[in-house]
């Protein structure tokens, strides 16, 4: 008893321990990864949001073979540019093992990043270490049927722990190490990810601020041609086929500039294991 006792008053008066510890929770720095190809419309709009954001972070902008001006805006802006095969896959593995940051922050060029969206990272993450990552609510730009549709869509396969690139996926770099990082397939690179981050453990989706996504992959498509492929991929791979033909199924679905930027949305499925997801994926608000 005395020598629990002693123990005790000896912790409260050593000032390392708690310091320590806190140390270890505390974020330095949230690394943002762009993956681009020909963003020149869509990346200042971006860049200018990441500016005003109010936690410490590093932009790693990083192209796939841009012939436009998406490399000079990325450096006007002052942020870290890398080269990299095509394909977002391709581009987050390059990117993420330069990385600094002790959060990983995938971001599409195309998405709208509202105030305080660092900063609730941040606060997510701090509050409850089981917490290894998770997305963001995702808005479809655009005052259209379809786009309101796909934005009530998205937050219903979100309640079953699915969701996608373009909801703005984040997770400690620890974790992201830990499960190997994306992996080199055709298709649904970012679906094969979220799985195995869900397994791995509790992940959140912040509600506000949300994500705000482009619609531009959905112009001039009809709606009903958009769902059937959706749902024809995510049948066949339940089927258990190859991604690598998946892949090939995907290109008479996608226009030719999606095909060639290997997007990753709903037209770009995958699987999820939906009874692990609702034991462990959460809300923040």
């Amino acid at each position: 008893m005395i020598l629990f006792i002693a123990i005790k008053v000896w912790r409260r008066r050593n000032p390392t321990e708690r310091p320590r510890l806190q140390a270890r929770q505390k974020f330095t720095m949230i690394s943002i990864i762009i993956p681009t190809l020909n963003e020149e419309r869509s990346l200042p709009s971006l860049l200018d949001a990441v500016c005003r954001q109010g936690v410490e972070y590093e932009v790693i902008v990083v192209d796939g073979g841009s012939q436009d001006r998406t490399l000079e805006i990325a450096r006007c802006h002052g942020f870290r540019t890398l080269p990299s095969p095509p394909g977002r896959r391709n581009g987050i593995c390059v990117a993420a093992k330069e990385a600094r940051g002790d959060v990983l922050f995938f971001l599409h060029a195309d998405s709208s990043l509202l105030p305080g969206a660092l900063n609730r990272i941040n606060e997510v993450l701090l509050a409850n270490p089981k917490i290894i990552g998770g997305n963001f609510r995702l808005i479809f730009a655009g005052d259209t049927p379809f786009s309101r549709w796909l934005t009530g869509f998205y937050a219903w396969i979100r309640s079953v722990g699915l969701y996608y690139g373009d909801s703005g996926i984040f997770v400690r770099r620890s974790v992201y190490e830990a499960l190997g990082g994306f992996r080199s397939i055709p298709l649904m690179e970012d679906l094969d990810f979220v799985r195995r981050l869900e397994r791995f453990g509790r992940t959140c989706c912040i509600k506000d601020p949300p994500l705000i996504t482009s619609s531009r992959r959905f112009d001039r498509r009809h709606p009903l041609k958009i769902v059937y492929g959706w749902a024809k991929l995510h049948a066949l791979f339940w089927l258990g086929v190859s991604p690598d033909r998946l892949a090939e199924i995907y290109k008479t679905h996608a226009p030719l500039s999606e095909i060639e930027e290997a997007p990753i949305g709903p037209e770009s499925p995958s699987l999820r294991a939906s009874a692990t997801a609702r034991s462990s994926s959460g809300h923040c608000s």
